[in-house]
């Protein structure tokens, strides 16, 4: 089975003025450490919200010209037998180009497949991976 597995990422970013510019900046930097071994991954803005009255809040926290930035990293794992399995290698595969940066899985969604053949038969690791691109 082929799943999609989101992962959260803190990535720490320095000297900025703003959440928009800490957001910019943690994509493009997470952007370089993937690439070109991961560039499959699909980066975007994390999620927040208070944890007392459920309002959204922005991805990033700034103080003192720093930033905690909270990024989702969504990936496809082919032929795994679990969804923890793929849970596992997503992290793993994520975590080793991501040094130093706290990582979760968010959620673990089990992919229909399209067609009865199955023509990549590769596990992520060895290449067989979703480059992004919707129809």
């Amino acid at each position: 089975m082929d799943c999609r597995v989101v992962v959260e990422a803190a990535v720490p970013v320095y000297d900025v003025q703003s959440a928009d510019e800490a957001v910019r900046i943690a994509i493009s930097k997470t952007g370089e450490m993937l690439n070109p071994d991961l560039n499959y991954v699909e980066i975007d803005m994390g999620e927040r919200s208070c944890p007392h009255c459920g309002d959204d809040l922005q991805p990033a926290f700034v103080a003192a010209d720093e930033s905690l930035v909270a990024l989702e990293l969504e990936m496809t794992v082919f032929n795994v037998e679990r969804e923890e399995h793929a849970s596992r290698i997503a992290r793993k595969e994520i975590g080793k180009r991501l040094e130093n940066i706290p990582l979760e899985v968010l959620s673990v969604e089990v992919v229909e497949e399209e067609s009865g053949g199955d023509e990549d038969g590769e596990a992520v690791g060895d290449g067989g991976f979703d480059d992004g691109a919707s129809a």
